[in-house]
C-alpha cells in the first residue's frame, strides 16, 4: 500500500486493515464481465474533519464540484448501468455522473459505507478496524455484506457496462476480493477507477486524477 505525495490517503493508515483485506481474500469474487467502473463519492465536510460520518452526511462545494469533474471526465465512456450506494454523499455523485448518460441509479444498499454506531461524530484517526463500534457493524458483518452487495452490483455487469458508486470502505472490500493489490490514491475522492479482467487477472486504473486528498475513507 504505498504512498503517492499529496495523493495519499491517511485513512489507509487505519490500523486493523490487514485484517479486513484478509477476510476479502478468503471469498474471492468471480463476476462474468470483463470491465466495470467505480468512484468513491465525492468529498464531505465529515471527509475533511476525520470524523465518523453520519448516514446523511451531504457532499461539501468541493465534493459537488469534484462529482462534477468526473462526470465530465467520464462522458465519453460507455455507460449503460449506474449502481449505488443509498447514502446521500454516494447518491447524488451518481445522479451526477448519471447525467450525460440519462442514466437514473439503482438502489444497492449493500454498497453503503461501514456503519460506526456510536461513534458517529467522533475522530476516526487512530480507529482500529479490526474493533466492532457500540451500535455499529462488526468487521466481519461488514465485509460479508459489502462482498454481497457488490456481487449484486455488478450481477447485471457482464450484458451491461456498468458503473458502481460508492465509498471507501467498499473499495477496501472490492479490491481484495477480485485479487488487487489498491494503491492509497485508488481512494480519492471522486476519482473514476477502471476495473479490467485479462483472463482470470484483474486490474484497476484511474482514468482521472479528480485530485483529493481527503482524510476519511468513508
Amino acid at each position: 500500500m504505498a504512498a503517492s505525495g499529496s495523493l495519499t490517503t491517511p485513512g489507509y493508515l487505519h490500523r486493523g486493515l490487514d485484517e479486513l483485506f484478509r477476510m476479502a481474500r478468503e471469498e474471492p469474487l468471480t463476476p462474468r464481465c470483463t470491465r466495470f467502473l467505480f468512484v468513491r463519492h465525492g468529498e464531505t465536510d465529515g471527509n475533511h474533519a476525520r470524523i465518523f460520518q453520519k448516514a446523511d452526511q451531504p457532499l461539501n462545494a468541493r465534493g459537488l464540484a469534484q462529482a462534477e469533474a468526473a462526470s465530465e471526465a467520464l462522458k465519453g465512456e460507455r455507460i449503460e448501468r449506474i449502481v449505488s450506494s443509498t447514502m446521500p454523499r454516494a447518491w447524488v455523485t451518481a445522479e451526477i455522473l448519471g447525467r450525460p448518460h440519462s442514466l437514473t441509479p439503482e438502489p444497492e444498499e449493500g454498497l453503503r459505507e461501514r456503519w460506526f454506531g456510536d461513534l458517529v461524530g467522533k475522530s476516526s484517526a487512530d480507529h482500529d478496524w479490526r474493533d466492532a463500534p457500540p451500535n455499529g457493524e462488526a468487521l466481519d458483518f461488514f465485509v460479508r455484506r459489502a462482498r454481497q452487495g457488490i456481487e449484486r452490483a455488478l450481477s447485471l455487469a457482464d450484458t451491461k457496462h456498468s458503473t458502481l458508486v460508492a465509498h471507501g470502505g467498499i473499495l477496501y472490500v472490492l479490491g481484495p476480493t477480485l485479487g488487487i493489490d489498491l494503491e492509497t490514491h485508488h481512494l480519492a475522492n471522486a476519482t473514476p477507477l477502471l476495473f479490467e479482467r485479462n483472463g482470470t487477472r484483474w486490474r484497476a486504473r484511474r482514468l482521472a486524477d479528480i485530485g483529493a486528498d481527503s482524510d476519511n475513507v468513508s
